[in-house]
């Protein structure tokens, strides 16, 4: 005897698949959130609140370590109230307009962890305060390092969680709107993180080849410049001598070519000399041979004011140098191209100018004798408002930079540096 089992009782299975789901989830959002409410509350209790009291650090310390951790702490006790009473949409759709509390949390983040470490090396009495309240049972072995970490972990903890519980909820509950609402939100800030952590990653790869060119001629520590890659790649010289190898790094905005320093030199042994800085603005980059199997290729990049033909014996480094040059030069231009043509939007008319360069001079053509005795001075209003209005008219292709790196940034793309 066989039994039929019919729609109506695959779509409740299917129901209450989703059902549980959404239970073990919510089951574990609420105690992962009474946690790190309880870690949260450590900080504030142990370290904000003491320290604020006892002195041991000045306020803008105090607040550039700690930064907005306090409104968090606030904001995700009463968000732990409507989890733990069920009401899963309603306490994320009042949490999220203060999600702005952790947004400034991540943009101070590295900044925390920088001063927090300048005080844990200069500052005696605070380096015993902070390791006697760390001993405390409370903390469980965990350090404030640690702690101070735990809002950035938790906003992706909170994207998981977001979307498994909107992704088992049924679209005609009233929670589905809120919860979609709240992943959205919390993406964002997700997405910051990322952006801040590859910000900051680039960052420390500008500083660790400024740190590898001796001197302070080559400067690559410029706003909106990323790292790309380096490598040694043999430079072919125009007249048939020898090729030499060259140490190159690729920037997002030029190529950097150094030469490796004397390696017997008492402190620069390990250290590059930058020769010459190519911007990749105008540059184009082409394979002579490489195309093939064959051992190693030739590359030809030309510049405005220079021509380079690099070689390498590996094949498939030399194919990543040509994907990497050709990617960057193409965002470089692109981004080029959009700046032009938002600049050209802004453009004042000609045409108005010139109409109201004409109407002083209709308004005394009546008159010749008076007409004569203006020619000079309209002649020189004339040229100062010309000038004036050319200056307005002309195409912005960069932001006027506010500090020195800006500016080399900017002068390296008119042509070959050497440096």
């Amino acid at each position: 005897m066989s039994f039929f089992r019919g729609p109506c009782s695959t779509i409740q299975e299917q129901r209450d698949q989703w059902e549980r789901k959404r239970s073990r989830t919510a089951r574990e959002l609420v105690q992962t959130e009474q946690r790190y409410c309880q870690q949260l509350e450590l900080v504030t209790t142990y370290f904000v609140d003491i320290l604020k009291n006892k002195g041991t650090l000045r306020e803008d310390i105090r607040e550039s370590i700690f930064s907005s951790i306090k409104a968090i702490h606030s904001v995700n006790q009463s968000l732990l109230v409507h989890l733990e009473n069920g009401y899963f949409g309603q306490g994320f759709d009042e949490f999220c307009p203060h999600l702005q509390h952790y947004n400034v949390y991540v943009d101070n983040i590295y900044n925390a962890s920088k001063a927090l470490g300048i005080q844990l090396k200069k500052n005696k009495a605070f380096r015993r305060f902070k390791r006697l309240q760390e001993t405390r049972p409370e903390f469980n072995n965990h350090t404030l390092e640690d702690l101070l970490q735990l809002p950035i972990q938790r906003i992706n903890q909170y994207k998981h969680f977001l979307q498994n519980l909107t992704a088992n909820t049924n679209p005609g509950n009233p929670e589905f709107q809120q919860l979609s609402r709240a992943v959205t939100a919390v993406c964002e800030v997700s997405q910051r993180i990322q952006n801040n952590t590859r910000c900051h990653e680039n960052y420390l790869e500008l500083c660790r080849v400024q740190k590898l060119l001796k001197g302070r001629k080559t400067n690559v520590l410029a706003a909106g410049r990323w790292y790309i890659r380096e490598g040694w790649l043999k430079k072919v010289p125009a007249k048939g001598s020898e090729a030499k190898p060259k140490m190159f790094f690729l920037f997002s905005d030029m190529l950097l070519e150094a030469e490796h320093c004397n390696p017997l030199h008492p402190t620069n042994g390990d250290k590059f000399t930058g020769q010459h800085a190519y911007p990749l603005q105008d540059c184009t980059v082409e394979k002579v041979f490489g195309h093939t199997r064959s051992q190693g290729g030739l590359l030809s990049l030309t510049f405005p004011k220079a021509k380079l033909l690099l070689m390498s014996s590996n094949q498939e480094d030399l194919n990543d140098w040509y994907q990497s040059l050709t990617s960057a030069i193409r965002r470089l231009q692109s981004k080029q191209t959009v700046v032009l043509q938002r600049d050209e939007l802004r453009r004042r008319p000609l045409r108005s100018a010139a109409e109201s360069y004409n109407t002083p001079s209709s308004s005394t053509s009546n008159n010749p004798s008076r007409k004569r005795n203006m020619t000079s001075v309209e002649t020189s209003q004339h040229d100062q408002k010309h000038l004036t209005e050319c200056e307005r008219s002309a195409p912005k292709r960069m932001k006027q930079p506010d500090t020195p790196e800006q500016s080399s940034a900017e002068t390296s793309t008119s042509g070959c540096v050497i440096l």
